[in-house]
């Protein structure tokens, strides 16, 4: 006989003869970091440990489009030459605010963790993601982060890397996320990992790349009035249907969290 569990998000099961296995998630979660888990842009906020809490104009003014990455670097390697240490980055990492509704967003996750693999795909840094994260006491939701790398090296400075390498002519030089989530996707189906729907929560231009391989079962979750938002809606303008996946624009996280906890009642 199949029957709901008592509250809200638990798996229905099949009661019957001999023990029931335990079921894997069925659903996969993708969270961007900048602007989206957090409400500010994690690279413009650690401006503030620099002295005067600004950049000097000739390390501005050697911004690229699509190279931001880069322009990452030569921004620490000066905070490195005037005396920032990581405990400076840390504290601003640490305080940066969480966007509005995330904590209820992830305490839901947390009361029903075991229906979804949650993993985060950003264009921000390790060091940072992590610190943030762990402050907010949600790191451990995370099944696997795929940022730029980063670490300090033996001057105390604060180093960055590119992701990888690719061939996508519409993200930045050092990440492609659609590329992130394709292999991502590949690898789990090879371990015979396979999910009834993908869930995308993310805000920017780098988060429409990925969001277009979403099928008409997958929900993306821009965030209202952003780039990602904006590329949607411009989409389905141009080419109706194109764009396959369900589009929920959100204002509060709470409002993702409210559409997870109606595709868990409808799936009981």
């Amino acid at each position: 006989m199949k029957r709901c569990c008592e509250g809200v998000g638990l798996p229905c099961l099949f009661k019957g003869v001999g023990m029931a296995s335990p079921r894997p998630p069925r659903y996969l979660l993708i969270f961007d970091f900048d602007e989206t888990i957090i409400n500010e842009n994690s690279d413009d906020s650690i401006v503030r440990a620099a002295p005067g809490q600004a950049l000097p104009e000739h390390i501005r003014q050697t911004f690229r489009e699509g190279f931001y990455n880069e322009y990452m670097q030569r921004v620490l390697a000066y905070m490195g030459d005037q005396g920032v240490k990581m405990g400076d980055f840390k504290t601003v990492y640490e305080n940066i605010p969480l966007s509005p509704g995330m904590p209820d967003l992830f305490q839901f996750l947390s009361k029903n963790h075991e229906l979804f693999e949650i993993i985060l795909i950003s264009d921000a840094n390790m060091f940072g993601i992590e610190c943030s994260l762990r402050a907010a006491g949600f790191y451990s939701l995370f099944r696997k982060i795929f940022s730029n790398p980063s670490s300090f090296d033996k001057r105390g400075y604060f180093t960055l890397g590119p992701y990888h390498s690719h061939k996508c002519l519409d993200c930045p030089a050092n990440m492609c996320k659609r590329k992130i989530l394709t292999e991502y996707l590949a690898e789990r189906a090879q371990e015979e990992m396979e999910f009834e729907r993908v869930f995308y929560v993310g805000d920017g231009a780098n988060d429409f790349c990925p969001s277009v391989t979403l099928t008409s079962a997958d929900v993306a979750f821009p965030r209202k009035g952003y780039p990602m938002h904006q590329m949607t809606q411009e989409m389905e303008k141009k080419q109706p249907g194109a764009f396959q996946a369900t589009v929920v624009p959100w204002e509060s996280a709470a409002e993702v969290a409210r559409y997870l906890q109606e595709v868990l009642k409808k799936k009981c």
